[in-house]
């Protein structure tokens, strides 16, 4: 009668072993069995033989041989980027998007879709039909969702799954959550957008290898994700980094949170947006003028125009920049980071949003805070949290142990 708990005891350690080979795997693409071996302190015999299960059920394969000073060359094994997925959903104040990824971040679909996040439980109703598509068209690829990933701006709480701005979403018997379970055998993992775009900088982007950086989000939203000795921090309950409601202005603009003169109501591409109708019914002159109706004004005419040379852009750019700078000093004070990113949409306007923050950190910030500190624009742009959703779902998987 004392025989289970010791059988319990070799499959909790054997299966923890298989956790720790998909994680080193996906961390460095491909291993032999001896390097394997050698990064989970264990034997080449009892490695070889957790190879031979996890292939069989399809997380690993061969992918030739690799290097050798002498001798036979040693297999290389991967993870198998045809049987198992993520799915995950990217929402945002204007559109939804879905995408498919494998285990070696290829993106294997991707559906597009007019769905803006709203104040309304139609948002869920509306994203049925094209979940059930995707669903459909996994199963017709016989590709199986091992975990569900849903980014969003917010204040969300990744361990309850919650979005505290957005309640409708977690509407009972009609959320976000029971549609997934409707349609995937597979858990759904929820995250902050901005800590996602900052999980994928730290796994692909700028913020590989780095300890201590801040990812500033410049969107239609001001977020900030921070990373602190490695690690992302969240708070207690998720909501660590919104750095667009610090107030900056006390008689400014009403914010939509309520308060009075937030960073979001200066700097935001809606606030910028804004300022640039309010500017030109004042009859400011700028080539903006030239494009038809302020109603269709974008963001990306703003940064246009900004490149070509137009003066009144310029200085929306360079005043929202400025009070970014204004905004990202006290936190460079708080964390002294050795980067920060800058992300977002605003982001492709290059040095015209980047050189006004760095002069106000110059400005705002003592001189020590500066003198390891640099700012850089993402390289992965939008995909940076894409691919740190994907990753944030793998990792909460392992760590909770949901897979194998």
């Amino acid at each position: 009668m004392y025989d289970l708990p010791a059988v319990s005891v070799i499959d909790t350690k054997k299966n923890r072993l298989k956790r720790n080979i998909i994680a080193e795997l996906y961390r460095s693409d491909s291993r032999t069995i001896a390097q394997l071996a050698s990064v989970l302190h264990s034997s080449v015999p009892s490695v070889t033989a957790l190879i031979d299960e996890l292939a069989t059920a399809k997380w690993i394969w061969g992918i030739g041989t690799g290097a050798a000073q002498m001798g036979r060359k040693p297999s290389l094994y991967a993870l198998k980027p045809d049987h198992y997925v993520t799915v995950v959903l990217d929402i945002t104040i204007h559109d939804t998007k879905l995408l498919v990824f494998d285990l070696t971040n290829q993106v294997v679909l991707r559906m597009d879709l007019a769905l803006p996040l709203g104040d309304s439980p139609a948002f869920i109703s509306e994203l049925q039909k094209p979940m059930q598509q995707l669903a459909q068209k996994l199963t017709a690829m016989e590709l199986v969702v091992i975990g569900v990933g849903a980014t969003m701006p917010g204040l969300v709480n990744p361990e309850l799954g919650l979005n505290f701005t957005h309640p409708e979403l977690n509407e009972p018997g009609q959320s976000l959550n029971s549609l997934v379970e409707s349609l995937f055998d597979a858990p759904l993992y929820v995250i902050n957008d901005t800590k996602a775009t900052l999980f994928g900088e730290s796994k692909f982007g700028l913020a590989q290898g780095k300890k201590h950086v801040l990812s500033i989000n410049i969107d239609w939203g001001i977020g900030l994700g921070v990373m602190i000795n490695g690690d992302i921090l969240q708070g207690t309950a998720g909501f660590a980094g919104e750095l667009g409601h610090i107030q900056i202005a006390t008689d400014g603009e009403l914010c939509t949170c309520g308060k009075v003169g937030c960073l979001d109501t200066l700097t935001s591409a809606s606030a910028l947006i804004r300022r640039a109708r309010l500017g030109l019914a004042q009859g400011q002159p700028s080539m903006l003028a030239n494009e038809g109706s302020s109603d269709a004004l974008t963001i990306e005419l703003i940064i246009d125009k900004a490149n070509a040379g137009d003066a009144f852009c310029i200085d929306l750019l360079r005043d929202a920049g400025s009070e970014l700078g204004r905004g990202l000093a006290m936190a460079v004070h708080l964390f002294n980071p050795e980067l920060i990113i800058v992300n977002g949409v605003l982001a492709k306007a290059a040095n015209a949003i980047t050189c006004p923050i760095e002069q106000a950190l110059i400005h705002h910030c003592l001189p020590d805070y500066r003198n390891n500190l640099t700012i850089e624009l993402s390289h992965l742009g939008e995909m940076a949290k894409l691919y740190g959703t994907h990753a944030y779902v793998l990792q909460r998987l392992l760590d909770h142990e949901q897979i194998p």
